[in-house]
């Protein structure tokens, strides 16, 4: 039994009984425990940013939770030990999604998107993969979506030789851009990840997120990202826009959107995303 077991027993007050290991992420290992009282969920890393990384995904969990519009995981501890860090949460034993269950969540995700504020951003920076993700907030949208999230990838490309300096757009001509084709904004709160591994369905129906990238920003943002790796049913999004409506402008912001999350491919991957973000650049550019 890992060290790091007994520590974690000692502060919950409970015998572990069991571990096993569970297929996981690029990022973490990923256990299920068990301590005769409930299941748990632990992932553990090692690496340098870990901690921070854990906190910051407690902070996300924690925020949705507040807003008492979708389910996610309790988290019970946040820690590190012997150079291991690791996140304790509920295990949510899921199921294969069927109609109903994906109306749900596009109506609780919808939910979600309306809880507001004035700005765009979030209290706190935080994570997007193993990448950091910056939340400095902006009044104006155009500007948060060019200087927060897609300028910091084309550098960190460029920097990787992963992109040439003339595939990179000016800020005026992106900033110009984004303002034209995403209009007025309202800030919702954003799961900021969205994609078909970031959400489970437990047996009794409830939809529950997990491993968040959460800000303020665009309702889209998280419509485009669900759209990337095969998209969700179609209940999903019916449900969605019957309470958000879609934009006029629907296909050219999904994938613009979807740009920031093939560019933080591409930054984690390497040259096997080049092409999808460079048919976008070249499109809008």
């Amino acid at each position: 039994m890992h060290n790091y077991l007994s520590y974690i027993a000692d502060k919950l007050s409970e015998e572990i009984v069991s571990v096993k290991p569970l297929s996981s992420g690029d990022i973490s290992s990923a256990y299920l425990l068990g301590t005769g009282k409930r299941s748990y969920f632990l992932k553990v890393n090692n690496k340098p940013f870990a901690l921070e990384m854990f906190h910051a995904e407690q902070k996300g969990l924690q925020a949705i939770a507040n807003t008492r519009t979708i389910a996610v995981p309790h988290v019970h501890l946040v820690d590190s030990y012997e150079g291991n860090s690791f996140l304790l949460m509920d295990f949510i034993f899921s199921k294969r999604p069927d109609g109903s269950d994906y109306q749900r969540l596009g109506v609780e995700l919808a939910q979600l998107h309306q809880c507001t504020r004035a700005d765009y951003g979030f209290s706190e920076n935080n994570f997007i993969g193993t990448l950091p993700q910056s939340n400095r907030v902006h009044s104006q949208w155009a500007s948060f979506y060019w200087t927060e999230r897609i300028l910091p990838q084309l550098q960190k490309a460029e920097k990787g030789s992963l992109l040439s300096q003339k595939e990179i757009p000016g800020e005026n001509q992106a900033i110009t851009l984004f303002s034209d084709l995403f209009g007025e904004v309202k800030p919702s709160l954003l799961h900021g990840d969205l994609w078909g591994g970031n959400y489970l369905i437990a047996g009794d129906g409830t939809p529950y997120l997990i491993d968040p990238a959460l800000y303020y920003g665009h309702s889209m943002v998280d419509i485009s990202m669900s759209r990337l790796f095969g998209g969700f049913g179609v209940e999903f999004y019916n449900a969605y826009h019957e309470i958000i409506p879609k934009p006029a402008r629907y296909v050219e912001q999904i994938e613009l959107y979807q740009l920031y999350y093939l560019l933080v491919h591409l930054n984690l991957f390497g040259r096997g995303y080049h092409s999808s973000v460079s048919s976008i650049l070249k499109r809008y550019f």
